[in-house]
């Protein structure tokens, strides 16, 4: 197969080349998939750099989403879930790559009617943004949904399940262009959070400028938001793609009766692993009925495993909007 495999750790993404490699040979409860796209993350930069919390032995190959074709079932498997030709998505070490190996609960279904490129952005980005949204906000018909960061790959997600459950939606965003790619996947209002003032703003466009319901958080403007958040609000602590971790003024949290709520999807496959069906049926019957779409970046295209450095540099520069796909051809293989 081709792929790109760290042998030791590079400055940037400029670095990586793909090389020729020997088949990865599946253990016995995994499948082996061929790869036909394969989705870029911020932690790949990391782990490439060596400053990720997970960091493979030497070699490996980067990258962890995808979506493919199952060429092989698990060996230790007598009624596998996906059979050979089944076009699934998941996350397993080694998604930049023309084959990988992948366990049964790493896998999904790719949704009727998704193009591979739509759904290798899927397996992190929805959970992320159903789960804390449904499950720890309980969002709901009549909420108004203050969404940070709104056209990134967890934001435009966010967006669309907030929608999908009857929420008024406030996007944030740092240029024109993302505002108005927040506002192409159902954002309410838009607000540009390079503006100072923008919790005044946003407190504004709530009725009698109560504040919002609930404030989706990846970046790390808690302390700001607790600004305009109403009274018995719901602060979704996602992430701080902002680079550092802040500090919150707890008076605020206190005279607000603000609710602080952390969600880490990454973790519920240890500590609530009866979530997790509850979670894609969820997303699943969204996309069925229309109201959650693939959120592939198209402003560009990346075609061949020889595009990944690019793709992670124009993300890490966050030159990019949604989810960065690199589309990877396969020769015979099915259409992207």
């Amino acid at each position: 197969m081709r792929g790109i495999q760290v042998g030791q750790y590079v400055k940037g993404p400029k670095e990586l080349k793909v090389t020729e490699l020997p088949d990865p040979t599946p253990k016995p409860d995994q499948y082996l998939i061929e790869v036909h796209a394969a989705a870029t993350n911020f932690f790949d930069i990391l782990q490439i750099q060596g400053k990720y919390q997970n960091q493979p032995p030497f070699p490996w190959v980067a990258g962890v989403e995808f979506s493919g074709i199952v060429l092989a079932t698990p060996s230790a498997s007598k009624s596998p879930k996906f059979p050979v030709g089944s076009r699934v998505f998941g996350a397993s070490q080694g998604a930049y790559a023309t084959r990988v190996c992948a366990a049964e609960h790493e896998l999904l279904a790719v949704p009727q009617g998704w193009s591979f490129a739509d759904a290798a952005g899927l397996f992190i980005t929805a959970p992320t943004s159903y789960s804390a949204l449904v499950l720890r906000a309980d969002v709901k018909a009549g909420d108004w949904v203050l969404v940070h960061a709104a056209a990134g790959g967890v934001g435009l997600a966010a967006v669309q399940v907030a929608k999908a459950f009857g929420a008024t939606v406030i996007a944030t965003a740092g240029t024109p262009h993302k505002l108005e790619v927040a506002r192409r996947f159902g954002a309410d209002h838009v607000v540009d959070y390079r503006d100072p003032n923008w919790p005044d703003q946003v407190k504004k466009l709530t009725p009698k400028g109560r504040g919002v319901d609930i404030v989706y958080d990846p970046v790390g403007l808690v302390d700001k938001s607790t600004k305009c958040v109403a009274w018995n609000g719901r602060i979704l602590v996602v992430g701080f793609a902002a680079g550092s971790i802040e500090k919150v003024a707890m008076n605020k949290v206190l005279l607000k009766n603000i609710s602080l709520v952390g969600i880490h999807w990454g973790a519920w496959a240890k500590f609530q692993k009866e979530g997790i069906p509850v979670v894609w049926n969820g997303i699943n019957k969204l996309v069925e009925q229309g109201k959650f779409k693939g959120t592939v970046f198209s402003d560009k295209e990346f075609v061949g495993l020889e595009s990944v450095p690019d793709a992670l540099v124009a993300l890490g520069g966050r030159e990019t909007w949604g989810k960065v796909v690199v589309k990877i051809p396969q020769e015979g293989g099915s259409k992207l």
